[in-house]
């Protein structure tokens, strides 16, 4: 796994933004917002993001993953390929269902675009892990060969690099 250099990580970090209690009581809910709309913290974000091996396609987890893994395909020159909330995507699609740390939710990826392809797998938080471990078994059910996991901020309290120990590398820039 590839080091991020602590001065990025800081330099990321101080650009998240905390929000308690949403989108409920009890969640303290990380904004990349700030981040987003720093051209030089986004581009460095973007950069840090990217695979240490070939890939063909950049996964992003809805929403927030897609705006970071379009531009990251666009700074690799490969594609994109979105995993988004079930109904979102016209057939075909393969779908799977995973529990989240307040509540569950379905995605789905388009059949037809992922056979035989090399993916990375980014998002913006990893929390529990729920979310990039359904992402990645729904690719790999879909075809595709993930390779690497990257997001932008790890929660440690959480547990979710543990509960995904058995799949690809992950690279986490900040860790909470």
């Amino acid at each position: 796994m590839t080091q991020v250099d602590p001065s990025l990580s800081a330099r990321i970090g101080a650009l998240l933004r905390d929000v308690p209690d949403f989108p409920q009581p009890g969640i303290l809910f990380k904004d990349i917002a700030p981040l987003l709309a720093d051209a030089d913290g986004f581009a460095a974000t973007v950069t840090a993001l990217g695979p240490t091996e070939p890939v063909d396609l950049v996964a992003g987890i809805e929403a927030r993953g897609f705006v970071l893994a379009g531009a990251l395909a666009h700074e690799l020159g490969c594609g994109l390929v979105p995993v988004r909330k079930a109904g979102k995507l016209p057939p075909p699609t393969v779908r799977r269902s995973y529990d989240l740390e307040y509540g569950s939710a379905e995605i789905e990826v388009p059949v037809g675009v992922l056979e035989g392809k090399r993916v990375l797998v980014v998002d913006d938080v990893l929390a529990t892990g729920g979310t990039l471990r359904a992402s990645v078994e729904l690719l790999a059910e879909a075809g595709a060969t993930v390779v690497e996991l990257a997001v932008i901020l790890e929660i440690a309290a959480l547990g979710g690099r543990a509960a995904l120990a058995d799949l690809p590398p992950l690279r986490a820039l900040v860790t909470a």
